[in-house]
């Protein structure tokens, strides 16, 4: 992997970095960086439409299902995180993975964040220092493999560097609306990996879903933990939380729970990454 060394540099420095500079990692004919431009913005909508709307089995607005885009106020805001596989062209025809990124500034502009219509984040709001509020998570469907979603993370990682993130959250979806289908992985979830006292959140009351359906013990905790999505698990093993209630979401027909991801472990793996590569250079 190619790291653009001027852009790094000036990050783990300290010295300004345009929007641009924020986020870049290249490797080999990839590359991970935010949106520069409007056209770019439409690509990652209209990736989010085929994979949430045409591939899985969200509900689209008779306004998204005419422009064949997923959009919401938040797009306008937030900044647009952005996989391009080079192979395919450059620019918006390049792009094959993106995830929208919500810092405290944009939700302001907003007036609150995305997963307040689900879950109480007042937790999340009273955290000191920064904070992240991280969605609309998707891979084109030819590009979904282990590579593109390091390069996600990659990307993630150098912007929780840069604006000093402490603390990463957002909801991630099961399949499906109905939550009897996921009582393994919910339990185990609850079990096993359910937040502290002091970042946990909970599901708003009128939208509350029991998560610990099954007692500990009456369930194969390997079993349950294969019935988990792959997006949860990754945010696991980054040692991740669930917050407290799952909560369905009718529109993309999910079941939802709360994640919550102190950013320490991902900022610490690109640093020793970054400074193997300029040991290398150096060499």
């Amino acid at each position: 992997m190619r790291i653009d060394r001027a852009d790094s540099e000036a990050e783990l420095l300290g010295a300004p970095a345009s929007s641009a500079e924020i986020v870049r990692v290249v490797a080999g004919d990839f590359e991970v960086r935010l949106a520069e431009n409007a056209a770019e913005i439409d690509a990652a909508q209209a990736l989010r439409y085929r994979v949430f709307y045409e591939e899985m089995t969200a509900r689209p607005t008779p306004e998204m299902a005419a422009r064949r885009r997923d959009f919401d106020a938040f797009d306008t805001v937030c900044d647009h995180l952005l996989v391009l596989d080079h192979r395919r062209g450059e620019g918006p025809k390049a792009i094959v993975g993106t995830y929208r990124l919500t810092r405290r500034s944009a939700a302001a502009a907003i007036g609150r964040f995305y997963s307040s219509a689900e879950y109480d984040i007042q937790p999340m709001i009273d955290y000191p220092g920064e904070v992240l509020e991280v969605g609309r998570s998707c891979i084109e469907k030819d590009a979904r493999n282990t590579a593109t979603m390091q390069m996600l993370w990659r990307g993630i990682a150098l912007y929780a560097y840069h604006y000093n993130i402490q603390v990463m959250f957002g909801c991630a979806s099961l399949p499906g609306a109905d939550p009897s289908q996921h009582s393994q992985a919910m339990s185990y979830l609850y079990h096993h990996h359910l937040a502290p006292p002091e970042i946990r959140v909970r599901a708003l009351a009128s939208r509350y879903v029991k998560m610990d359906v099954l007692e500990p013990g009456s369930y194969d905790p390997r079993k349950a933990m294969a019935r988990v999505a792959p997006l949860i698990k990754g945010y696991l093993r980054l040692g991740g939380f669930v917050g407290d209630g799952a909560v369905i979401d009718p529109q993309f027909n999910t079941t939802d729970v709360f994640i919550t991801v102190k950013t320490a472990i991902i900022t610490e793996k690109y640093i020793r990454h970054y400074e193997r590569g300029i040991r290398e250079q150096e060499s």
